[in-house]
């Protein structure tokens, strides 16, 4: 009986501790890209070059429109918008994605005209907020019931939106429950690199969603040593936010553009002459994996980004996000080949 008894409390032992655990544990990384809406429907021809570099998952994006930062009237699902932005086309994509065993986010995002940041939006008045929140919440349950019937593996809340999340959270405990009525896979929401230990609700999520834009480096072609140096203070921020909410974190974008000086402000995204700098783009890819693909308490993440037309899209050289023909996407293939747990 004692020995039993021994036994029970070791058991028990064993399960509160684990139960406890400071960080938590994925099983499977997730290699994935952020997949550009198009005026196009998705083709085999269109998916074929994903499957060659080996991706797991791909981010399909709805968008909506506001006119400016402050204006409370969403549009989203109109037939001015093109294919792949709309209800139609993001179901089109996400069936054709899953034909080719490639798992899907369904990642809803908003632009401001003339390209303002999301995260500045802030309403002029209670009616305005209650007014711009009775839209997004219809936009958001739209294509949280898509996700379900067409049984997308993840949801996101919404992307870079933290004047919002910040001024109206009780707006956001109840979308989540309100999501979570109608969809039953995964949810996470994708806040800027530099709010997203600001964020509140992250313990009734399954994932803390980055939009890993973090500066790493003034250096034109970093080595992929001297990125991963950069990269330290994050990481560091990122295992106590993980610890802290017992949530694993996911880059719900990372990217660089292949340029000089890529990794002191990635984030930025504006046209410029520059030269072509693939050897940048490539260290700063290099540096992201090595750093975070071998941690417990790390989900993966979602390049930034890749167009459909990948034939058109290598033919072109350009200083851009896009790794399609560069050594970035070899980079990428490597990490999605090895079996990373």
């Amino acid at each position: 009986m004692r020995i039993c008894i021994r036994f029970l409390l070791v058991v028990l032992i064993a399960i509160s501790i684990a139960g406890c655990s400071a960080t938590p544990v994925t099983e499977q990384k997730i290699n994935g890209v952020s997949f550009v809406s198009s005026k196009d429907t998705l083709m085999q021809s269109h998916i074929d070059p994903i499957l060659n570099v080996g991706v797991s998952h791909a981010a399909v994006m709805p968008f909506a429109f506001v006119r400016d930062k402050n204006h409370p009237e969403l549009q989203f699902n109109s037939e001015r918008q093109w294919f792949g932005e709309r209800y139609t086309g993001v179901k089109q994509y996400i069936e054709a994605l899953h034909q080719n065993n490639i798992m899907v986010m369904v990642k809803p995002h908003i632009w401001i005209w003339r390209g303002v940041f999301t995260g500045d939006m802030q309403m002029d008045s209670e009616a305005d907020w209650e007014l711009f929140e009775k839209s997004y919440e219809d936009y958001i349950l739209l294509y949280a019931a898509l996700a379900e019937e067409t049984h997308a593996e993840l949801f996101c809340l919404g992307t870079e939106l933290y004047n919002f999340t910040k001024e109206r959270p009780e707006f956001w405990v109840s979308l989540i429950q309100k999501v979570r009525q109608v969809y039953s896979g995964n949810l996470t929401y994708a806040e800027n690199w530099d709010k997203v230990d600001k964020v509140t609700f992250w313990g009734a999520l399954d994932f803390i969603g980055v939009d890993a834009y973090f500066p790493v480096t003034d250096e034109a072609t970093p080595t992929v040593v001297k990125a991963k140096e950069g990269w330290e203070p994050h990481k560091n921020l990122l295992i106590s936010l993980s610890r802290k909410h017992n949530r694993p974190v996911l880059f719900t974008e990372f990217g660089y553009r292949s340029a000089d000086y890529a990794g002191k402000e990635p984030w930025v995204s504006d046209r410029h002459n520059g030269k072509m700098n693939a050897k940048a783009q490539a260290n700063l890819y290099e540096a992201v994996f090595e750093t975070f693909w071998g941690e417990d308490w790390f989900a993966g993440g979602f390049v930034w980004k890749w167009f459909h037309n990948h034939e058109r899209t290598i033919q072109e050289e350009n200083n851009r996000f896009t790794p399609q023909g560069k050594e970035a996407e070899q980079v990428l293939k490597k990490w999605s080949k090895q079996d990373v747990k």
